[in-house]
């Protein structure tokens, strides 16, 4: 007998113990129900900002409503997300609506995220002298220019068109990048709008991105060609903005800190006046 009783207490005392254990889950379950809940609270707070975009969209004038509907069809996943979110919060960006002041210029800025980045900086400098408008996106690459132009230039008269391909075209074969400038320089041209290309700023080499900092040198000096053919006015904002990289442009990052836009903003409100002269 005294062999059975010590294996049946040995159980009782694992059972007890077992007992008082908390009950395990599923692997896995606890992440796929925080990562559940996570994305319920994603999609109330963009439920929150829908609404209060879709409200404060309802008070704007007809011309600004029509120029969020643009934007709504232009911006994308990642820009209009973003936009709702300035709007909701009072915050100005470079997409805000333009009303023109009568009687000033008015110019179009075309260009990436870097062009993005110092819009507001050559609005600032150019107040109440140009009515300075953006395209209604991220403009990327070449390719995307010749399918998006009318949409960027719209139906109204454009005293100056201030634009940029370059960073999104690293890859882009240097034949097919001048064939598409030559392209869009041709269409901007029957604007009757002054042009002014802006060569594409510096990027530091990634090699596990295949991004390398030749490649814009590469596709400016293919530009500057086309441009000088077509008689198309050049602001080099590469060469600007080159000697102060390390002051103002982020590290490892083909984009810029405040004060590197606030620079370009300069730069390129400088070659705006100039063209108006």
């Amino acid at each position: 007998m005294k062999r059975l009783f010590a294996p049946l207490g040995f159980l009782s005392i694992a059972f007890t113990l077992c007992a008082q254990q908390p009950a395990q889950s599923p692997k896995g379950e606890p992440t796929n129900a925080a990562a559940a809940e996570a994305a319920a609270q994603k999609a109330a707070k963009e439920a929150v900002v829908e609404e209060k975009y879709s409200a404060w969209v309802n008070t704007q004038t007809p011309e600004a409503q029509a120029w969020e509907k643009v934007l709504q069809q232009n911006l994308g996943g990642f820009y209009l997300p973003l936009h709702k979110q300035d709007k909701v919060s009072g915050k100005s960006n470079a997409w805000d609506f333009v009303a023109d002041v009568p009687g000033l210029p008015r110019v179009l800025l075309i260009g990436d995220s870097v062009s993005r980045g110092y819009t507001q900086a050559v609005r600032a400098a150019l107040a109440g002298k140009m009515n300075v408008h953006r395209a209604p996106e991220n403009c990327g690459p070449t390719a995307n220019g010749v399918k998006k132009i009318e949409v960027w230039l719209g139906d109204g008269k454009w005293d100056v068109i201030h634009f940029n391909f370059g960073i999104h075209d690293r890859s882009t074969p240097l034949a097919d990048y001048q064939q598409r400038l030559e392209q869009l320089v041709e269409r901007m041209s029957k604007t009757g709008a002054k042009l002014i290309w802006a060569s594409t700023t510096p990027i530091p080499d990634d090699l596990p991105k295949n991004q390398r900092a030749s490649s814009i040198i590469e596709r400016n000096t293919r530009a500057m060609e086309v441009m000088m053919k077509a008689g198309v006015t050049s602001d080099d904002l590469f060469g600007a903005i080159s000697p102060h990289l390390a002051d103002l442009q982020n590290p490892n990052d083909v984009h810029f800190n405040g004060k590197g836009y606030e620079f370009l903003g300069a730069e390129v409100a400088k070659s705006l006046q100039a063209a108006l002269k």
